[in-house]
């Protein structure tokens, strides 16, 4: 079976990198080393880091939840999520991020500033990466009706940070669970004096599925249509357009990408990588 280009050598996978665009499912999330070879047909070293999600930050928990995607060529992404076990406020400490009942966010210096939309349901104090984790849930398990007053999204806070994602996994092919549209990205960093290369997907912006189509008919590259963009209130922005504008702002993607539809990944094309030879790297930068 082709997973994605992948290709078994005795120093590990080379991996074909790919950009764009594509249609996605979850197959996995914290797969164990069995789970790597059974359902992702891969296989991982019992020390390796592939497998070590709970850590810690300035003496806080951490938990790494990885999501491993399925697109419609059979290639195999992997989407990771960072939370910390910390409160998540601003900068100069003047205002609070809250999370409700159906994972929604929101900032405010005081509760009661909070918007009625959002504190008709119940709400606490958000942690540190909740927000993400949780706008890709939304989109993930898009069967749930988000506007119903009985729906929840919520998963235990108390067990997840000990590692416990059995919440999460259970949603794997469940009844809420559908496609949805992700951005391939290509990430380059220098390690060791070496530049190297590493498939990535943007965490910080995900779409429904139904949009896909638009990608097709317009080049969301071209600085006339993003400018345009940028020019409509928020309001009235569509779904695929404020995924965009989210990815092309000033605290958007900073990995390489391309908004046509999944393919090759092309170093020529990639004017941020080194003039230096690249390599692929196969020593965790997709696990």
């Amino acid at each position: 079976m082709n997973i994605g280009g992948v290709k078994r050598t005795n120093e590990g996978f080379e991996r074909s990198l790919k950009t764009g665009i594509f249609e996605a499912t979850v197959i996995a999330v914290n797969p164990t080393l069995e789970q790597f070879k059974d359902v992702l047909g891969m296989e991982v070293k019992e020390d390796s880091k592939s497998i070590e999600y709970l850590g810690e930050k300035d003496g806080n928990t951490t938990l790494r939840i990885d999501f491993w995607l399925l697109a419609k060529d059979d290639s195999k992404f992997k989407v990771s999520f960072f939370l910390e076990d910390r409160e998540r406020e601003n900068k100069d400490k003047t205002k609070n991020q809250y999370i409700n009942s159906i994972g929604s966010c929101s900032w405010a210096g005081d509760e009661n500033d909070l918007p009625k939309w959002f504190s008709d349901r119940d709400y606490r104090q958000a942690y540190v990466g909740e927000e993400e984790l949780y706008n890709f849930m939304r989109i993930w398990l898009s069967e749930l009706d988000y506007r119903h007053a009985e729906t929840t999204l919520m998963i235990d806070w108390k067990k997840l940070m000990k590692g416990n994602v059995r919440d999460i996994k259970d949603q794997v092919g469940g009844e809420w669970s559908g496609g949805f549209g992700a951005l391939a990205t290509v990430i380059t960093k220098e390690k060791e004096g070496e530049v190297k290369e590493y498939q990535g997907v943007y965490n910080k912006a995900f779409l429904p599925a139904y949009v896909l189509k638009h990608f097709k008919l317009v080049d969301y590259t071209n600085e006339s249509t993003l400018a345009k963009l940028s020019s409509k209130k928020s309001s009235d922005l569509k779904p695929h357009e404020r995924f965009v504008l989210n990815v092309t702002g000033e605290y958007g993607c900073k990995d390489y990408y391309t908004f046509s539809e999944i393919q090759e990944y092309n170093p020529d094309d990639n004017v941020a990588a080194s003039s230096e030879a690249l390599t692929h790297s196969d020593d965790g930068g997709e696990y």
